[in-house]
């Protein structure tokens, strides 16, 4: 079965954003270091002097260009097609910081990376054609079943526990909690960015549909899920492992990783120190 063209021209765009986004990710994790190393008050313990350094402005226009094209493939593509080629920005993050950052990608990495492709693959082969959508109408009926409201419910529950008791109790010492985060609001954005891509693409087709409250309030829905993702992936961002048993690498003062000497017996003192240092 032949790929359509609205369905080739999302799967287009998606590839798009996640080389972009993928990227956006390692200019951000390099900004966030230097304005580290300049200021001591890293980002995921409440730092905002990135705000200052250029490289990591650099790193955001990169992914807003990423998050533009991804917004745009959900109007030609169903999201069955285009959320899941968002994974393949994990692995253009993986190789890039693999050779810019010196973070070695060990064999579980590799493996991730490979069923990542593999199910990427899979889904544009077996990629659905979406029905057609005359109106943002009719998302708002799909978005409003009692399922769906129930999912919701449960995922902005999640959501507040992770925020108002994981994060500051463990946040910064497990990446866990923020990229649940964020992966939880990202769940809840697909379906808003797909409505208001469909919205603007309608609108552009001459079926103005800016008239209907529901327009706003995916547009608004939008808005806020992606100033929260930003927040918390900024955290997330300039996290560094510190367990040697979880990565085999450590994180010197400045935020810059070195990998860890198996054979250095001193070397769990020092974790410890540094957790010491900065955790509490």
């Amino acid at each position: 079965m032949g790929i359509s063209k609205d369905n080739l021209t999302g799967f287009i765009l998606a590839l798009l954003s996640s080389g972009f986004i993928g990227a956006s990710f390692v200019i951000k994790k390099i900004g966030l270091r230097r304005a580290a190393a300049a200021s001591g008050v890293r980002a995921g313990v409440g730092g905002y002097s990135y705000l200052m350094e250029p490289l990591w402005w650099l790193g955001m226009i990169t992914m807003v260009i990423g998050e533009v094209a991804n917004f745009v493939a959900y109007a030609f593509a169903p999201a069955v097609l285009v959320t899941p080629l968002g994974a393949l920005s994990i692995i253009v993050s993986a190789a890039l910081a693999h050779f810019i950052l010196n973070e070695r990608l060990h064999q579980l990495g590799i493996l991730g990376c490979i069923m990542c492709i593999t199910g990427s693959i899979i889904i544009v082969i077996h990629a659905p054609q979406e029905q057609p959508i005359s109106s943002v109408q009719e998302i708002w009926n799909m978005a409003t079943q009692l399922a769906f409201l129930v999912y919701v419910g449960s995922v902005i529950v999640l959501v507040f526990i992770l925020v108002f008791y994981f994060a500051p109790q463990c946040g910064h010492s497990n990446v866990l909690v923020f990229t649940g985060i964020c992966s939880l609001i990202g769940s809840l954005s697909v379906m808003s960015v797909k409505a208001l891509g469909t919205s603007l693409k309608l609108t552009i087709e001459g079926k103005n549909q800016l008239i209907y409250p529901e327009t706003w309030f995916f547009m608004f829905f939008v808005a806020t899920c992606v100033i929260t993702q930003m927040n918390y992936l900024n955290k997330a961002g300039n996290y560094a492992p510190l367990s040697p048993t979880l990565a085999t690498r450590l994180c010197n003062g400045n935020g810059d990783f070195v990998q860890h000497d198996e054979h250095n017996e001193p070397c769990e003192n020092e974790v410890y120190s540094r957790r010491q240092e900065w955790f509490t």
